[in-house]
Parts: structure tokens; sequence; C-alpha cells
């Protein structure tokens, strides 16, 4: 019953794409280049950087450019200087209330084990951080989970003192012995324990809460309107880079962390702990659905937005009455017709 419900939902959304074939004709011309926004985080998609297949995908050049942060490549996007960012539900649900000129074109992958929290030997549950200094960066899907397990373990958040730092920052902290425990991504995570740390928290934890957590692909609203092909052309290719990586996760990972700089078991367990979901099962509610009204993604936005808002990150007046608007699942539509 669900695989015909989702070959039904398929069908619908191709016929989105073709009553839209107008558009996507005025703007089929190729870019001179695309900017693509990439963090330190092990992602399949970094296989397409590694041995140039994403820019034969795409037919153009392709800058790949590092940030530190999501809310970083957002703001880049925002400025003109990216085309394409991968960015985390937090970070984009900020920028979306805060009108940037950014839609959101797939989900990139669910996180359970990618992000975690890393204390101190003699921490031995979230409570136990009431008294202690925690740092994770700001503005980030790791702060979200932060606060989400202080609420949910009955922590007392007035008694732990935060510390917004940047990853390799977190580490540098740690190693100075200025932090007790430290919210953050892998491979960050991994070299904390190997300096002494305990995982306390996976992310997935959060799930059976309400708190869902992920990251999602952000096209600069410009360039999607000017090269949808394009468009959906990256989203193909990152397909084919997510196909790769579950067909052989050992020789991705390995792939990806040569790229990167990092240890390949580190990598390798990063992504382990990442779901991700297929492109035409995102057509569903469940994922994304068809961007006219509210899915599972929609949904867990306008969660994220109103957390945000009691953080006092956003202001109440800023939340848009739906976050469907922002999602464009035309270009999945495309990329897999």
């Amino acid at each position: 019953m669900y695989s015909l419900f989702l070959r039904i939902t398929v069908l619908v959304a191709l016929s989105v794409v073709f009553a839209a074939s107008a558009a996507f004709a005025a703007g089929s011309s190729k870019p001179a280049e695309v900017r693509l926004a990439y963090l330190n985080g092990p992602r399949p998609w970094i296989l397409g950087k590694a041995d140039g297949s994403l820019q034969k995908a795409l037919a153009v050049p392709v800058k790949w450019v590092n940030f530190a942060s999501g809310p970083d490549a957002l703001k880049a996007v925002a400025a003109g200087e990216i085309d394409i960012a991968r960015a985390g539900s937090v970070p984009v649900a900020a920028a979306l209330a805060r009108k940037l000129p950014i839609e959101i074109i797939a989900v990139s992958g669910v996180i359970d084990s990618s992000e975690r929290l890393i204390a101190r030997k003699d921490i031995t549950s979230v409570k136990g951080l009431e008294g202690r200094t925690v740092t994770y960066p700001p503005g980030s899907t790791a702060h979200y989970a932060l606060l989400a397990a202080l609420n949910v373990y009955g922590a007392d958040a007035s008694k732990v003192k935060q510390a917004p730092l940047k990853p390799a920052d977190e580490l540098a902290a740690w190693k100075r012995g200025d932090v007790d425990a430290a919210y953050v991504w892998g491979p960050f995570s991994n070299q904390l324990e190997a300096e002494g740390g305990h995982e306390l928290l996976k992310s997935g934890q959060l799930q059976k809460d309400g708190y869902y957590l992920f990251n999602v692909y952000v096209v600069s609203k410009k360039f999607a309107a000017s090269y949808p092909d394009t468009v959906s052309a990256f989203l193909r290719a990152f397909r084919d880079t997510v196909n790769r990586y579950k067909a052989d996760p050992d020789a991705a990972a390995k792939s990806i962390a040569a790229e990167l700089g990092q240890d390949a078991a580190a990598a390798k367990q990063t992504l382990a702990g990442l779901e991700f979901p297929d492109l035409k099962e995102q057509l569903d509610t469940k994922w994304l659905g068809l961007g006219k009204s509210e899915s599972g993604i929609s949904k867990s936005f306008a969660d994220t937005a109103r957390f945000l808002v009691n953080l006092g990150e956003l202001s109440r007046r800023d939340l848009p009455s739906s976050f469907a608007p922002f999602i464009n699942s035309a270009f999945i539509a495309a990329a897999v017709r």
C-alpha cells in the first residue's frame, strides 16, 4: 500500500513539473560555474568533490568553498557568494524566518549519532552538566540538541555555563581544560573522545521526545530561477554519491576522509550515524512533500523556529504562518523524472 502511495505521489509531483515546464525551459541555460558551500563533516557528496564526478555531472566548473558552520554558509548564499549549500535544520529555520532569499531543495541527511555530546569521564548524566562548562557551535543543530537535552533530562540550563565556539575552537578549549563537555559533529566528536572524553548522548536519542535534527540542501532563489536544470542535475549527482556510499561504505569513507584530511575510521563512524532518505521517498509528506501543504519537514522547521523564539534567538513576529512555501520539491521531481 505504501509503495503504491509513493508511486502516486511521484506521479503527482511529476505532473507539477510538467505544468511548470515552461518556467524550466525559460531558465535552461547553464551558469558559468556552480559555487557549493560545504562543512568539514564527512558526507557522501564529498565523493563528488574527490573524484570530480559532481563537476562532470553538472558539465560546468564547480567551486567548493569551505565554511566552519551552517550559519556562515547561509550568510554567503544570501550575499550571492554561494549558489547551493548544505546546512542544518536549525540555522536554516532561522534564515527562513529572517527572510533570507533561499529555498529548500532536499534533505541531505537525518542526524543520529553523527552529532554527539562528549563529556569528561566524571560526568555520567546530562543533569551532571549543572555547574560545568559546555561548548557548542552557536546557532547549529548541535546547539539546538544541547538545549533540547537539558530540557528532556531535567537539567537546569541556568546552572550550565554555556560557551559558544566554532568546532575547531571547541577542541582547542577541551585540550586546554577550559570546558567540561562539548556538543559537536564528527570528526571533532571523535577527536574529543581521543582526548579523554566519552559519549554522553547522541542526537538520535532525542527523536522519541519530538526533537528531529537533519541537514538540508538550500539554493539561492535567484540561482534556482535562472538555472533549474542545473539544480536538478545537482540532486541527481548527490543521489549517485549516496548510492555509491551505500554500495561500499568502507571505500567511500576512505575516499571522503582523504579528501577532507581526516581519519577514515572516524569518517566511517560519522557517516554511519546518518540516514539518507531516497529522493523519491522525499516527495512523500513524511519528508518534503510537494511543497504546497504541510509536511514532516515543514512542521519540524516550525517546531524548531518556535524553540528559537523561546531562546530569544528569533522574534515571534518573524515566524511565518507555514514553512511549506519555502520548500521547492519541483527540482527533486525533475531529478527523478
